[in-house]
């Protein structure tokens, strides 16, 4: 028997009503965080991914984040390559609110929220990685879909370039990056590089042509010892004139060179890498990774990376 034909369930202002409740619910149980595009730069169409992704865009927007008892996923875990926190959550956003605040600004013909896109959480400090869209729950109530359901992981930091604008989330991806310490001698006394100053190191190409490679790089920390030594963290590393990776280099003939101040300075010391004396092998500077710890307290377990635990089968066969 067909459904009554006086009565729908696609009421547009039924359907208004319903979406103003879940916005209204949204704005006194959800969260203020900020939804970050991922901007793809060259992206690999064998592999499928971007290794120089950057995220230069946040929008604040109110979601609800509907795990109540507390992040899910695997949890923590201990290993000997580091503390790995594999927290998992299911955000939850207006369409209404979505359409009118961000995507209002996509170029993409669904704009809608996508995989890969960064959601950062201020209350927790943390960023999440959109891994899957759910874009029919729940299903059609009064025919409507008023809402977008992301399931994000926590997202896993690869030296993305993030320019935001937004200092909160710009600082916490620059303390995630990768950094290079090294020591410097000014050229005169007292001219020190600024902390968010770009430096460059101009080298001669590999193949000794007249083309230079330049090493560039943001100062992120800055050390002074004296007035003719200081100590400089360098993070966003990059390189122009080369197709190949190339590095900083301790060369009294190749200064680094500050584009905002102008000064220069002689590269003494690169602290790349730290040596495990027990060991002699040598270990990243990564100072989150705590590398050293984890070496130190990882040769309590059985550890195959160093030696068999169980001995040599040639000594015995």
């Amino acid at each position: 028997m067909p459904r009554n034909v006086y009565f729908s369930q696609a009421v547009r202002s039924e359907q208004h009503l319903y979406e103003d409740l879940i916005i209204e619910s949204l704005k006194i149980y959800g969260q203020d965080v900020y939804y970050i595009p991922r901007t793809l730069v060259n992206r690999d169409n064998v592999l499928n991914e971007d290794p120089a992704s950057k995220f230069d865009d946040a929008y604040l927007i109110e979601m609800y984040i509907e795990n109540v008892d507390g992040f899910e996923g695997a949890g923590d875990l201990y290993s000997k390559f580091g503390l790995e926190i594999r927290d998992e959550a299911t955000f939850v956003v207006s369409r209404r609110q979505w359409e009118k605040m961000i995507g209002i600004f996509s170029d993409l013909a669904d704009p809608r929220p996508q995989e890969g896109d960064v959601i950062f959480l201020p209350m927790t400090n943390s960023f999440f990685e959109i891994s899957f869209v759910e874009d029919d729950k729940p299903f059609y109530q009064l025919s409507d879909i008023p809402v977008y359901k992301m399931q994000c992981s926590l997202f896993e930091y690869n030296d993305e370039d993030f320019d935001t604008g937004v200092g909160e989330i710009d600082t916490k991806a620059e303390q995630s990056a990768y950094q290079l310490s090294m020591n410097v001698a000014p050229a005169v006394a007292g001219n020190h590089f600024a902390v968010g100053e770009i430096v460059r190191q101009e080298l001669v190409a590999a193949d000794g042509d007249t083309p230079a490679v330049v090493i560039f790089g943001e100062v992120v920390d800055r050390t002074k010892s004296t007035d003719l030594v200081t100590q400089l963290s360098i993070a966003n590393i990059g390189v122009t004139g080369s197709s190949t990776y190339r590095a900083f280099v301790v060369d009294n003939t190749k200064p680094l060179t500050g584009d905002d101040t102008g000064y220069t300075a002689t590269v003494t010391t690169i602290y790349d890498s730290i040596a495990d004396a027990s060991s002699g092998r040598m270990l990243a500077t990564d100072g989150a990774a705590q590398n050293m710890d984890f070496e130190i307290e990882a040769d309590g377990f059985i550890d195959f990376s160093e030696s068999n635990p169980f001995g040599d089968p040639s000594e015995t066969y």
